[in-house]
């Protein structure tokens, strides 16, 4: 997790975000235990009653389950859950602004697509690097 706080929202609310993200971006899988509150805490230099809150709206949400005397954990179905809401945001709140900017600039579906197969080639994933592995030997 990132160490740096914005003044825009309150440190609980950037601490449930970078939770989510995590969970989103698989580093957080269902099942796993969340960092216990006095850990967070110390590392991040907060108060553990703001990590508290952070993760209660993550139980509020259904996304994190606490078992007593073991701690926090992420519960089953939580990426998919947290997919459907994430998507449904930025459709909602995101989307409107890029489609704006698209056309303001002129962009069209051909140079979006080739912009987007352009990102894809320069991180070679561990699928693409398996495809140039299997490729016949002369």
């Amino acid at each position: 997790m990132d160490r740096e706080w914005n003044d825009s929202q309150p440190i609980y609310r950037q601490l449930r975000d970078r939770v989510v993200a995590m969970i989103l971006d698989g580093l957080l899988k269902e099942g796993d235990p969340l960092p216990s509150v006095r850990t967070v805490a110390a590392e991040y230099r907060v108060n553990p009653l703001t990590v508290l809150k952070g993760y209660q709206q993550l139980v509020d949400e259904g996304l994190v389950e606490t078992k007593r005397g073991r701690g926090m954990f992420i519960n089953e179905g939580a990426r998919k859950l947290l997919l459907q809401g994430e998507r449904q945001k930025f459709l909602a709140e995101e989307w409107p602004r890029v489609s704006a900017t698209i056309q303001r600039l002129g962009l069209t579906a051909e140079e979006l697509l080739k912009a987007n197969a352009g990102e894809k080639r320069q991180p070679c994933s561990s699928s693409e690097s398996k495809d140039v592995e299997e490729e016949p030997q002369p």
